[in-house]
């Protein structure tokens, strides 16, 4: 049954909440929420048959949590502190893709997270300026209300086919339609660049674990070993997966480990 936060701002955010244990809380990527992403919600089913309390949650400006007051990182950092207040005032965090960057800066801007797990973050050049770049570009056409541009420039760097078999599913609408929070995602990013990220990353110490699948996307190891190479206390864990999409079977065995210690 759909539970309900309130956020600083007022915004509701709609989560699941399951099992009993140490409390996880999922952050999505650039498309996913519960209606939308079934091998997340498996996921979380099989977390919390783990001991783990696990906490599954819509993104502001997506399915239940829709009707958001305004977007950008720090108004989700702000969703993930009511969560966590929601739910004893600590929680581990798995952030999937662009939601790793969200995890890393609710970590670095001093949320109570007791551990990360971060799966295939997209990171850019260390220093880079391609995130600021993409991040000006997005608010530009999030401004100008065209909600297909919006997902085209989103994913104009992605592989091609992913963009046309969006194009040409049924979820198309359903992606235009959640095309203003991509600008937390993409702002997380920019975040990622914005200095040296062991600077960045300074006060994140708690033990963080780096997912990466067997056959990624080239940009992936790179990614995952600037992570290792700037944060106290993070390990590089390898599972099967392809293209960016995990093996449940696989992950959550990981993670619930993980999670539990």
């Amino acid at each position: 049954m759909t539970q309900f936060v309130t956020s600083a701002d007022g915004t509701r955010i709609a989560y699941d909440s399951e099992g009993t244990g140490p409390v996880v809380i999922l952050i999505a990527g650039a498309f996913q929420f519960r209606a939308f992403d079934p091998t997340t919600v498996e996921m979380a089913a099989k977390l919390a048959s783990q001991g783990l309390t696990v906490v599954n949650y819509d993104r502001r400006g997506r399915g239940e949590s829709a009707d958001a007051r305004s977007y950008g990182l720090e108004r989700d950092i702000e969703d993930i502190a009511a969560l966590i207040d929601a739910h004893g005032g600590r929680a581990g965090l798995y952030g999937s893709s662009s939601g790793g960057a969200i995890a890393l800066a609710a970590a670095a801007a001093g949320l109570p997270v007791t551990r990360l797990a971060l799966w295939e973050v997209p990171l850019g050049d260390e220093l880079g300026s391609g995130g600021a770049e993409f991040l000006g570009g997005l608010r530009e056409r999030i401004a100008a209300g065209d909600g297909d541009a919006t997902i085209e420039y989103f994913m104009k760097d992605m592989p091609p086919q992913w963009l046309e078999g969006a194009k040409q599913s049924p979820g198309w609408p359903i992606m235009t339609a959640l095309a203003p929070s991509l600008e937390a995602d993409s702002e997380a990013l920019a975040w990622t660049q914005s200095e040296p990220r062991a600077q960045l990353w300074a006060s994140v110490t708690q033990p963080t674990l780096v997912l990466l699948g067997e056959d990624t996307l080239p940009l992936m190891p790179p990614a995952a070993e600037s992570i290792l190479a700037s944060l106290a206390d993070a390990r590089l864990v390898t599972i099967p997966a392809a293209m960016h999409e995990w093996a449940i079977d696989d992950l959550v065995p990981v993670l619930a480990e993980f999670f539990s210690d």
